[in-house]
């Protein structure tokens, strides 16, 4: 490409509503504009980028055996209430309705449709295994889009479908697109981790994400210093508490705390170790109270806990439901005398002589042991934290932040049970299809790159992913001499299959440099006043060095240096 004639621009300026290293890098280096708050425009440059990773993705899903079709983004908002999954996405659907008041969804997210689809082919055992994908654009409404093309309201995913007869073979088909996707994100040049997670809204059997590891990443990802531990921090599994020596258990004392409701408060008051406080939290569980019990520092996960009662909807109760069960003020909740179940961290259950809420506005409990209350059940509710034992091999854990960029289920037959989805076995007996499904968002792998390759002066584009593997810097585009040999180079290279830019645009040839380093092209190539002696001056983007080079010497150079 010849820039003199082509849509190209940078910004020299920081963007000022870019809130992400990479959103304001792919702004600048002219690959992306906002148009509205969480969605983009995708710039010639840009797009170019997008492609060469859809084209990975692609060629991955093809030799993993997948067929690709496409799927409508407008979908009959009946589809999603068929699948029981419409209450599920609440406001985040863009919903509008046609001319003659049919409701519609921009689709979100397409099992219900693929599941439609295989309907029109299985019939019995015969008909499966196979495996179909798309790339579309989704639509959801983001109440806070931020991060550039990491959390935005329209993008295009890769998703695709596993279709099989039995369990076995759902995870038959499971492992064969896990290794595709490895395969596809090693080629991409990420640094990522594959972390156990919560199957969502999407439900299932099992859940995994590949995260790409950075400091801007909204996941917590839970890892272990000593054995292969990853999880995402929602599901991330606690140790057991260690053993100890029993204590004598104390007498349950009431003590009056005026004005001290947080645990801050509390252990600021008594000067108590905040590891002696246990903190009971009133929660509202599908319209019912339910109290939850973790140690003073720690954090209860919510997951776990709307998991553990299989409920739809969890959250704090508000001060109303709080009154109707503890009787005081939001502040004093404890065990002893509630009036709901309680659920008890297994951390809490090996502790002793602990203190909490009365249950009366202002005063708290001291030595308050297990006998002196009853709890529904023990289980683990809490949230790991850095630094706790790994609950596998007894070694620490330590937090890193990451994007998520891919993600791998096994639907099992949730899905197929609720569309009807079947099959006559060999005994001519009817069974619901065992379903996979596996996401990857094209957009935030672009913007991940970005935020794992960059410098002072803009992107670090792999070779392979990089807009273009070379640029030709012509410094005096008056020179008959430099243009002939820039055009003559350029043609050269085109030939060879190598994809070259030529920047002859009539600019200082420090601004030249300076876009070449914003866009991440790869290798550059310096045509200027030795060109009369046949030599040019080559540099590699990821260094600061620079280097002479005859002209005849340039392709070879260049060969072996992308295929390194």
């Amino acid at each position: 490409m010849k820039l003199k004639q082509s849509f190209f621009y940078t910004l020299r300026e920081n963007v000022k509503d870019e809130d992400s290293t990479s959103g304001n890098l792919l702004c600048r280096a002219g690959m992306i504009k906002k148009s509205s708050a969480g969605v983009y425009m995708m710039l010639p440059m840009g797009y170019r980028v997008f492609n060469k990773i859809e084209k990975i993705i692609r060629e991955e899903m093809n030799a993993a055996g997948a067929q690709e079709l496409s799927m409508p983004a407008l979908i009959p908002e009946e589809v999603y209430i068929a699948s029981g999954r419409r209450a599920n996405f609440g406001n985040s659907m863009f919903t509008l309705k046609d001319r003659f008041n049919k409701s519609f969804v921009l689709g979100p997210t397409h099992e219900e449709l693929f599941a439609t689809a295989a309907q029109m082919k299985i019939r019995s055992y015969k008909d499966m295994p196979f495996s179909i994908y798309q790339f579309q654009t989704k639509f959801r409404d983001e109440p806070r889009p931020r991060f550039g093309l990491i959390r935005v309201r329209e993008f295009v995913m890769k998703d695709s479908y596993t279709f099989d007869v039995d369990e076995a073979g759902m995870d038959l088909a499971y492992q064969k697109m896990y290794e595709a996707y490895i395969h596809a994100f090693d080629r991409m040049g990420l640094n990522y981790r594959i972390v156990k997670a919560d199957t969502g809204v999407m439900g299932g059997l099992l859940s995994e994400e590949f995260q790409a590891v950075t400091e801007i990443g909204e996941d917590v990802l839970v890892l272990c210093d000593h054995c292969d531990l990853s999880s995402n921090l929602e599901v991330a599994s606690c140790a057991a508490p260690e053993k100890k020596d029993p204590q004598p258990h104390e007498k349950l004392t009431l003590i009056e705390t005026p004005h001290a409701r947080t645990i801050e408060e509390v252990t600021a008051f008594l000067h108590r170790d905040v590891h002696q406080f246990v903190k009971t939290l009133i929660y509202n569980v599908d319209g019912k109270p339910i109290a939850c019990m973790v140690r003073g520092d720690r954090e209860i996960n919510e997951t776990k806990v709307r998991k553990l009662l299989q409920a739809a909807n969890i959250e704090l109760a508000d001060p109303e439901m709080v009154l109707s069960v503890t009787h005081a003020q939001v502040g004093f909740a404890g065990p002893v005398g509630i009036d709901c179940p309680v659920i008890l961290d297994q951390e809490v259950a090996a502790m002793e002589n602990f203190i909490i809420g009365a249950n009366q506005t202002g005063y708290h409990y001291l030595n308050c042991n297990l006998e002196d209350f009853t709890a529904m059940t023990v289980a683990d509710i809490r949230n790991i934290q850095e630094g706790d034992r790994c609950p596998v091999c007894g070694g620490r854990i330590y937090f890193k932040k990451g994007i998520e960029v891919g993600n791998t289920f096994k639907l099992g037959t949730k899905y197929s049970k609720a569309m009807n989805l079947e099959y006559l076995d060999q005994n001519n007996h009817l069974n619901p299809v065992w379903m996979g499904s596996y996401g990857i968002g094209v957009g935030r792998c672009m913007a991940a790159i970005v935020e794992q390759n960059h410098d002072d002066q803009g992107i670090l584009w792999p070779i392979n992913i990089a807009p273009y593997q070379v640029a030709i810097v012509i410094i005096a585009t008056k020179d008959a001499a430099q243009m002939e040999a820039a055009s003559q180079l350029y043609d050269q290279l085109n030939h060879a299959g190598i994809e070259v830019l030529l920047d002859d645009r009539d600019e200082r040839p420090g601004v030249k440099f300076k876009d070449m380093d914003l866009i991440g092209i790869p290798f550059r190539i310096t045509i200027g006043k030795k060109i009369q002696e046949g030599i040019v001056e080559f540099k590699a983007r990821n260094s600061d060095q620079t280097e002479e080079i005859s002209m005849d010497q340039i392709l070879s150079l260049l060969k072996n240096r992308i295929a390194q």
